[in-house]
């Protein structure tokens, strides 16, 4: 057999080690979603009631599951925090209250360092959800509801490594987020409020005004008897790429961009010079934008379409201009 023989050999036992260790961990997935018994409504329904905070515990593999699920419960309205049971054991057991509740999280149900702590925090009255792997365990036992997590064999080739068993942890708890997030109706501007820093928060909070605030772009604009002369005379000086026509309260009447007056000069030659402002611009602007939209919906309105808008007029309730915006702008912003 040849190098490449051999390489190309390779490559198919590696893709059939990947492709299996996926199948592994859907098909787990898949027979515990269809096992899933009242139990989890009973866990929600403990959530859903919890008038202090989730706290999430684990070991090993499981903490770091145990700690994206309460920042997932966190980020979507329900205050959660992970508590290492080692460290709990050397005082951090203090931030534990009465009107919590504990998830914990175990494939064995057996880890010592976790049940260390249990007499601890049921003796405050804190009610346990376990996830866990094995229903006849001591962590199963002293559960007040317990969610099965139980897998047939690890994606491990030697059945070893925890794999499929805490991929099936991490999607019982995002189960059990994502239907308390529901149950509670927790909308995108309460997502928002949670996540203002990134590009998602931005896009649920940031609107038209704000990209406005953010440039103070001067507005270009000019009566609609003015001349051709004088209408690319503004768009040059206020470098926006259009103006507006307006009457004297500045209301708009339409927009003339760099668009229309080469579609005037195209269908009118020279003569276009002698046009007005009224007779070259678009009386009906394909995007007016409000002060108070979201920005990235005026962004989507912008960008649809045949052809890409590339400057809006923002125009309040009474049909005034208030300002203009380039698509630049909302890149910029960071949408």
């Amino acid at each position: 057999m040849t190098t490449t023989e051999r390489t190309k050999t390779n490559d198919a036992l590696w893709m059939e080690t990947a492709q299996e260790t996926l199948s592994v961990a859907s098909d787990a997935i898949r027979r515990v979603s269809e096992r899933l018994t009242p139990n989890f409504l009973k866990a929600l329904e403990i959530l859903d009631d919890c008038a202090g905070k989730v706290i999430t515990s684990g070991v090993g593999k499981s903490g770091i599951v145990a700690r994206k699920i309460a920042a997932t419960l966190t980020s979507t309205g329900c205050p959660s925090v992970f508590l290492h049971p080692s460290e709990a054991m050397h005082g951090d057991l203090g931030i534990v209250e009465p009107d919590d509740v504990l998830i914990a999280l175990s494939n064995s149900g057996e880890s010592e360092e976790l049940l260390a702590i249990l007499p601890a925090l049921l003796a405050r009255r804190v009610p346990l959800i376990a996830i866990v792997g094995n229903l006849q365990s001591t962590l199963a036992r002293r559960a007040a509801v317990v969610i099965d997590s139980a897998i047939e064999r690890e994606a491990c080739p030697l059945n070893l490594a925890p794999t499929t068993s805490v991929i099936v942890q991490l999607a019982l708890g995002d189960a059990l987020a994502m239907t308390l997030h529901s149950k509670r109706g927790f909308g995108a501007e309460d997502y928002a409020r949670n996540h203002p820093g990134g590009r998602l928060g931005r896009r649920l909070t940031l609107c038209v005004r704000d990209i406005l605030a953010m440039n103070a772009l001067p507005i270009p604009i000019v009566a609609p008897s003015a001349s051709m002369m004088d209408a690319l005379a503004e768009i040059s000086a206020k470098c926006v790429g259009a103006t507006i026509v307006a009457n004297a309260d500045h209301k708009i009447l339409g927009i003339l961009t760099d668009y229309d007056t080469r579609q005037a000069f195209q269908k009118f030659g020279a003569d276009a010079l002698q046009l007005t402002a009224a007779q070259i611009m678009n009386p009906r602007p394909k995007v007016l934008l409000h002060p108070d939209q979201l920005a990235y919906e005026a962004l989507r309105q912008m960008e649809d379409g045949s052809r890409q808008i590339s400057v809006a007029p923002v125009v309040d309730s009474e049909g005034v201009c208030v300002g203009m915006v380039r698509i630049h702008d909302f890149l910029r912003a960071g949408l």
